[in-house]
């Protein structure tokens, strides 16, 4: 374990080494930030306005019961501005974009391909490893922007018509206006951003570390979806913390 944890270390090092270079690598970025962005936002939109409406309807119903209706906007907004959206955008980006980056990766270690770039004198490291790094370290956070709105807007339709809750979508959206303040989007968007880092070198390593063909690759797209979602809530409590100093 503590060999895994140096060798991602000395990786993400090696990565902010080469960011200077990124330019050079702009297209890779490019077809990345579609792979990653473009093509999970219809996912990321699904999932949002499910766990929107999912959190107004287990709290709805308990604080109109006492009295306390026109709070729900504010509850839920913040649930998933600052927890449920970044968390499950991340581990829904661990799953599908991460386990992808590892077994492309795994496969031309397996097959010798990185071998052939290093004969070539070609970094693996700025041409494989920087580019997917920093696609998504700018797609996951912009995902999340999407998922907390669609989230709020999900909440909202059942908040207005679920008849155990019947608060109007402006009362909700008037609370969640006075409740939610700037630095509660930043809130998560920074935990957004360190989530993506930690998925990107975690499948990459991964994958630059595969041995044993077709099985071993397998055997490294599961670690490595694992590990990333393990650190992601592990994270998300250090991180959680940190920020509610921060914000004191």
């Amino acid at each position: 374990m503590f060999q895994n944890i140096g060798e991602i270390i000395i990786l993400l090092w090696k990565t902010i080494k080469d960011l200077p270079r990124v330019w050079i690598e702009r297209k890779k970025v490019f077809e990345q930030l579609y792979e990653i962005g473009n093509a999970s936002l219809l996912m990321a939109c699904i999932l949002s306005a499910f766990i929107g409406g999912v959190v107004s309807l287990q709290t709805g119903p308990v604080v109109v019961e006492r009295g306390l209706g026109e709070v729900l906007g504010g509850v839920v907004g913040i649930a998933v501005c600052k927890e449920l959206a970044p968390v499950m955008m991340a581990v829904l980006i661990a799953g599908r974009i991460g386990s992808a980056m590892t077994a492309e990766i795994g496969s031309m270690q397996v097959y010798q391909e990185i071998d052939a770039l290093r004969t070539m004198n070609i970094s693996p490291i700025r041409f494989l490893v920087l580019p997917r790094i920093v696609a998504i370290s700018i797609a996951l956070p912009t995902l999340v922007i999407f998922a907390i709105l669609v989230g709020w807007f999900g909440g909202a339709i059942v908040a207005a018509y679920n008849y155990q809750i019947g608060i109007p979508m402006k009362t909700f959206f008037n609370n969640l206006k006075n409740v939610v303040e700037f630095q509660d989007l930043m809130h998560g968007l920074v935990k957004t951003f360190v989530f993506a880092v930690v998925i990107g070198v975690i499948s990459c390593h991964q994958g630059l570390t595969t041995v044993g063909g077709p099985r071993g690759i397998g055997r490294s797209v599961t670690k490595s979806v694992v590990n990333s979602i393990v650190m992601i809530l592990i994270l998300d409590y250090f991180l959680t913390r940190l920020l509610l100093y921060i914000e004191k």
